[in-house]
């Protein structure tokens, strides 16, 4: 099992397709130039590294941590993004002539993520258009989507959680390195903010502790998060129990592994900015985004 030093300069190298340097990966990972060094030293004696980058040894260390599918939950209706989405599904809405969930299918596909799922219930069909672009999209019908909160989507697919991604498919992309091709543990994207009303975390060295609807000098949650294969294990059998449960159908998929058993799970956040990546919430941010909408 590699460090996480170790898997962030081997990711770095394999990412650049050559061997930088030191103060270069410092850069890239946020290392001091000691750590860097001293990583370097470890994995060229392992066998991971040479002059020339990552050695086929390396890219095997890091096959355990490759990302094999990525869950896009949009079976919602977006009833605040009214009235555009009484005859189009919040992730089908078009900013600038881009479909939003194009965004993050863009990155998914960029990151050499193959198999990917989009849980669908409101205007199921529509959905059909991504496949033009998109061929190897497996659709997953959620048929309770409009009974239940969006851990009925998680029902349907709660035995593809191992080494996957669950995104959002409402969330503009604008930066596409926050998806790669390997993640070393479970993780939520956050944005550090000094106050919102907003769902949001506490953590204690960069693991979730807590989490919240509102707070101050915390981490803003982001609707996309990775699963490793033990804790994508876990997660199935958890969303079943708490789906099953009274009043289960009413929750929000996030509170399973985040409230309910959070405590079983070791869950880290991953820093992002809102220029990075943000949420449409409303018509009207929709329009301050788009103007052609503002008329």
């Amino acid at each position: 099992m590699l460090t996480k030093k170790q898997f962030d300069i081997l990711t770095a190298i394999e990412r650049s397709g050559k061997f930088d340097t030191q103060r270069q990966l410092a850069e890239d990972t946020g290392m001091s130039l000691g750590i860097v060094n001293k990583t370097i030293a470890s994995l060229t004696g392992e066998g991971y590294i040479s002059n020339k980058g990552i050695t086929e040894e390396g890219l095997q260390a890091l096959e355990p941590y490759r990302v094999k599918r990525a869950i896009f939950i949009a079976a919602g209706f977006g009833s605040r993004m009214v009235p555009i989405t009484l005859n189009t599904p919040k992730p089908l809405v078009r900013v600038k002539g881009q479909r939003i969930i194009d965004s993050l299918l863009d990155a998914v596909v960029a990151a050499g993520i193959e198999e990917i799922y989009v849980v669908r219930g409101y205007l199921a069909e529509q959905f059909d258009q991504l496949l033009y672009k998109y061929p190897g999209i497996r659709f997953i019908e959620n048929p309770s989507y409009n009974e239940a909160n969006n851990i009925s989507s998680l029902m349907c697919v709660r035995s593809l959680l191992q080494n996957a991604y669950v995104l959002e498919g409402d969330m503009l992309l604008h930066n596409k390195d926050l998806v790669t091709k390997y993640q070393y543990c479970s993780n939520y994207l956050s944005v550090p903010v000094p106050v919102t009303d907003d769902w949001c975390f506490e953590t204690k060295n960069d693991f979730i502790t807590k989490v919240q609807v509102g707070g101050t000098n915390c981490q803003q949650m982001i609707g996309i998060s990775y699963w490793t294969a033990e804790d994508g294990a876990k997660l199935e059998n958890h969303i079943a129990e708490v789906y099953n449960a009274p009043g289960g159908k009413e929750k929000y998929w996030d509170q399973v592994p985040l409230e309910f058993y959070l405590g079983e799970y070791k869950i880290t956040v991953r820093r992002c900015t809102f220029d990075d990546i943000i949420e449409i919430d409303t018509f009207r941010e929709l329009k301050q985004l788009d103007p052609t909408y503002d008329v």
